[in-house]
């Protein structure tokens, strides 16, 4: 196993810096990055190579690659498919669950660092709070359709209808045979 790169060790801070950075600049730059880098690590005693930040800034840039790409895919799913019964959001934790089997094959995965039971519990907790927002809006909309047919047949009874007239007409409102 290959050894760890000291990046990865960087403190969070300083490796949050870097990683915005390189971000900013496009993933380019690496030797005004590195000077900036390196005056930053002094005070803890560290020194990064060049070479040593192109080879993270690659696996950076193809994690967020991938990312993008998985979002995207997300949103085409979405829109390809809207539904009020979790198909999409069985799809999209189905996909979640593959792009992140597949990101964390590619690289080095310390479990000291990553936490997958908290990251699996994260995704649970998303396709949770997806159901919920579905119900919600099942439960608006059947609201709302009630309120129509309510409203409707007050004014139909208002304008001389029949009971029998009101009632079908809340019916088919409500979606009622």
């Amino acid at each position: 196993m290959p050894r760890r790169s000291k990046i990865e060790t960087l403190p969070k801070a300083v490796k949050e810096w870097l990683d915005r950075q390189l971000v900013e600049r496009n993933f380019s730059d690496y030797r005004g990055v590195v000077s900036e880098l390196n005056t930053a690590l002094e005070q803890y005693g560290l020194q990064v190579s060049k070479t040593g930040l192109h080879r993270y800034a690659q696996s950076f840039e193809e994690r967020i690659k991938s990312l993008k790409l998985v979002t995207e895919q997300a949103r085409a799913v979405v829109a390809a498919s809207p539904d009020d019964d979790g198909a999409v959001n069985d799809a999209l934790v189905r996909l979640t669950q593959e792009k992140m089997f597949g990101i964390l094959m590619e690289i080095n995965v310390d479990p000291d660092t990553v936490d997958l039971a908290k990251l699996a519990r994260a995704v649970a907790e998303l396709g949770k709070a997806s159901v919920l927002q579905k119900r919600w809006q099942i439960e608006a909309r059947r609201q709302a359709f009630e309120e129509a047919a309510k409203e409707a047949g007050a004014a139909g009874k208002s304008m001389g209808l029949t009971d029998e007239a009101v009632d079908q007409i809340q019916k088919r409102i409500l979606g009622v045979s």
